[in-house]
């Protein structure tokens, strides 16, 4: 979720940093919505388009973006407005960073972008928690509650179970309780500054399973105590998933 990247981004300090100098940066999928029809978006004025089905990115786009990122290029990443439904004119200029944090519900679906990531994590969310910040967000792109309920039990739930969920078993981590289970995110912050430090290779690919991926395994409610980062992490972390 991306409440979890910025609260990564700010126990690192890199809110504070200029875009152009930052070492940690995030990446959101929602930036590459597809540019609409007039008769699609004529249905998402009405919330009657469905913007959690894969096809509603452009993966292609998503896809040369990430590539280029990976190579060290700097990018120009779309501008959506959310209220308009729109694409715009606009871009976001990305600079290189030693690790990108890239965030959306269906980052692992496809294997083409899912096979671009050496970490993948899956931020685990109640439902209930995940509906209410969903009409609390909407509401501020000037939705109407019914409106809200309505795409949510039509298209944002089934959706959810049909795309999202599954993709939860190629995680390498999962988190439960998103940004409130801070132990988690406090050991994901100390493996990204591992890697800034340059001291990663003391525990990524020596104990790899015969598939060359990590082991999987969710972090640990806040009681318990330990160290839960086992030997085997690769040497960047730049996925997120989150349940929308």
């Amino acid at each position: 979720q991306s409440t979890v990247c910025e609260k990564i981004m700010e126990l690192l300090g890199q809110n504070e940093v200029d875009r152009r100098q930052r070492k940690v940066l995030i990446l959101s999928q929602d930036s590459f919505y597809k540019v609409l029809t007039a008769d699609q978006k004529a249905k998402a004025l009405k919330g009657q388009y469905n913007f959690d089905h894969p096809d509603a990115f452009d993966n292609d786009l998503m896809h040369t973006t990430l590539k280029n990122i990976v190579e060290g290029k700097t990018v120009e990443v779309p501008t959506y407005d959310f209220v308009t439904h729109s694409r715009l004119a606009d871009t976001t200029v990305v600079y290189p960073a030693d690790v990108v944090l890239f965030e959306g519900i269906l980052v692992f679906y496809s294997q083409d972008i899912r096979d671009m990531f050496h970490l993948r994590l899956f931020v685990d969310t109640d439902s209930d928690v995940r509906l209410s910040r969903r009409v609390l967000r909407d509401m501020k792109r000037g939705r109407d509650l019914e409106q809200i309920l309505t795409q949510y039990t039509t298209f944002v739930k089934p959706a959810f179970e049909e795309f999202c969920l599954p993709t939860k078993k190629y995680a390498d981590v999962i988190i439960p309780r998103g940004v409130d289970n801070m132990v988690a995110i406090n050991l994901i912050v100390q493996h990204i500054q591992d890697i800034l430090n340059g001291d990663i290779c003391k525990w990524q690919r020596g104990a790899m399973n015969g598939h060359g991926r990590t082991y999987k395994r969710p972090f640990p409610e806040q009681t318990e105590s330990g160290s839960v980062l086992a030997a085997g992490k690769r040497s960047h972390l730049e996925s997120s998933s989150r349940p929308h």
